[in-house]
């Protein structure tokens, strides 16, 4: 018993310790658990409504989509724009599906329906129905053309101004949320005062207890920047979760309604891009030249577009299609806001800034043209050697000459880099190629031009380096289709009767799309046969003669001519020979 005690049992001593230890490690445990609880109640009285919004933002207020229905639309002078919200999974309706329905408002019986212009998907995945805009004393609807029109009918409820909204929204790469809005009325190329806004997060803006506000950073033309609140740059925890909207609240005027869902960008600025030289325009209806123009800038240099689509209603999409299809990298993305050419530039800067290392801004009927035949990536990087006196370069402007009819009547058919060759004397303005990361945190721009930070200055291409072939007066059918709407958010439609003298018009030609008896002659001063020569050295193809951009169905229809000539010919030869042996 002696021995066992020794090696192992335990005296009387050793366990009142032992108690004694047990005792203190309990009494320190109760204690901490209800100190904890007593500080975690007497935060959540004091602050109750921080944590109900981020609860409801990260947990309980975000809807879940059950069935399809649509959630919002905007009217627009030409057409409306409904949002369709689907469940997760769901299959997309196609424009085959779906029909536009109008009928007199408490008279549902008095309706007609119509195919809508296109079914889109925008950048956060939603569908747009575009149906024709809603006549006057009308309601519209949507109808599935595979059910009758009463049996199936998406009934549409809240329905916005396009001139007074918050349309899109983009997370830059340093967090903060990029806000494109219209109806601030801000005066164009100004910093605003940035203290009148707060940007506003959450589903219901009905509910401003389940509100998260964030102070605006700068506001200037149509956009403003705000500091991305933690939870939202989360996002939803689960994939069935609506993302959250953002708005814009003007401080003593109330807040803006939206349809926007701030997008997230991908990543950090890289050290090594993947393009060199990229291009961004916005444009409508331009599937019949964007061939010329995209194979054109790709043999000089460019290695990615980004179109924004402007209520196109001709083959664009198919188009870009084919351009992909043949290894171009272009995308498409669908931009419906009118009047927002600067704003659509300014989105289109942050959305190359990971990728690009300069962008240019030009449109559809605008290309470079360098005479030495360098390409343009070379000249980019023989100015980024040229250092200002005001900073390094993140800016290189190139002066426009702007080209007329050249007295050409019809479309030329083998596009306008050789058909147009008779332009004005003197140079036009500027368009800029720039460094996404040398913008100033406003994003003002004025479309030639954009702020850049202050350690950032711009350079000029003297023209004998690099000039734009602007084809703007091209033939009447071409030119007149500019009087419908002007992209810019700052320049009068050429219909209006405002700035009349202005260098944005057409010199001489007045507010009405009539054709002068001598377009076809006017803005001609001097002759330029550069680029054509250029391009007719550059850009043919040798067997055939045609440039590479010519379609095939082209030069079929070309042959058939030429046969139906030949035929035409021997016709009139076998006619002159009865003609003769009757003499």
């Amino acid at each position: 018993m002696k021995n066992r005690r020794k090696r192992g049992g335990l005296s009387s001593v050793d366990v009142v310790v032992s108690w004694r230890r047990f005792f203190r490690f309990v009494s320190l445990f109760v204690f901490s658990f209800v100190l904890f609880s007593a500080v975690f109640i007497f935060l959540g009285k004091i602050r109750p409504v921080v944590r109900s919004s981020v609860n409801a933002v990260l947990r309980g207020s975000v809807p879940v989509v059950k069935v399809i229905t649509i959630h919002e639309a905007v009217e627009f002078p030409d057409q409306t724009l409904i949002f369709l919200k689907y469940p997760p999974s769901s299959r997309f309706f196609t424009k085959e599906d779906l029909f536009c329905v109008f009928s007199v408002v408490n008279d549902s019986s008095k309706l007609f329906k119509e195919l809508p212009f296109a079914v889109e998907t925008d950048d956060y995945g939603r569908q747009i129905v575009r149906c024709s805009a809603v006549p006057r004393g009308n309601t519209v609807s949507l109808a599935v053309s595979r059910w009758r029109v009463d049996d199936y009918n998406l009934q549409v409820g809240l329905t916005h101004r396009w001139d007074w909204l918050v349309y899109d929204a983009v997370i830059d790469d340093d967090n903060s949320t990029v806000v494109f809005v219209k109806g601030l009325n801000l005066r164009p190329g100004k910093v605003a005062d940035a203290s009148r806004y707060e940007c506003v997060y959450g589903w219901d803006f009905t509910k401003p207890k389940l509100l998260l506000r964030a102070q605006a950073i700068s506001a200037a033309q149509e956009i403003v920047r705000c500091k991305t609140p933690l939870t939202v740059l989360d996002g939803p925890r689960r994939a069935q979760y609506q993302p959250v909207k953002v708005s814009v609240r003007i401080k003593g005027s109330g807040m803006l309604p939206s349809v926007a869902h701030p997008i997230k960008r991908p990543g950090r600025i890289k050290v090594s891009k993947t393009f060199e030289t990229c291009v961004c325009t916005m444009t409508r209806n331009a599937a019949n030249v964007l061939r010329e123009w995209v194979m054109y800038h790709a043999g000089i240099g460019v290695q990615r577009w980004f179109i924004y689509d402007n209520n196109s209603d001709d083959d664009i999409v198919s188009e870009i299609k084919n351009l992909e299809n043949c290894g171009y990298n272009i995308s498409r993305h669908f931009w419906p806001w009118i009047k927002t050419q600067e704003a659509g530039f300014a989105n289109c800067a942050i959305r190359a800034k990971s990728d690009c290392d300069w962008v240019a801004f030009i449109d559809v009927d605008e290309f470079f043209y360098i005479p030495s035949g360098q390409t343009l990536t070379n000249v980019i990087r023989n100015h980024m050697t040229t250092l200002s006196s005001s900073g390094e370069i993140g800016e290189i402007r190139t002066p426009c000459h702007s080209f007329g009819p050249s007295g050409l009547r019809d479309p030329p058919r083998s596009g306008v880099t050789t058909a147009y060759t008779c332009r004005m004397a003197l140079p036009e303005r500027h368009k800029s190629i720039i460094r996404p990361e040398s913008l100033n945190t406003t994003l003002i721009n004025v479309v030639h031009h954009f702020h850049l930070k202050e350690e950032f200055a711009f350079g000029d291409v003297d023209k004998s380096t690099m000039v734009i072939n602007h084809y703007k007066y091209q033939v009447w059918d071409i030119f007149k289709e500019k009087f419908k709407r002007r992209v810019a958010t700052y320049v009068a439609d050429w219909q209006n009767e405002e700035n009349v003298g202005s260098k944005d018009r057409a010199p001489g030609l007045g507010t009405r799309p009539v054709e002068p008896s001598d377009w076809a002659e006017r803005f001609c001063e001097v002759s330029d046969i550069g680029l054509r020569d250029w391009v007719l050295e550059k850009f043919s193809d040798r067997k055939t003669q045609r440039l590479v951009w010519e379609r095939e169905a082209r030069r079929v229809e070309d042959e058939v001519i030429v046969q139906m000539g030949s035929w035409a010919d021997k016709r009139v030869g076998r006619k002159r020979k009865k003609q003769l042996k009757a003499q």
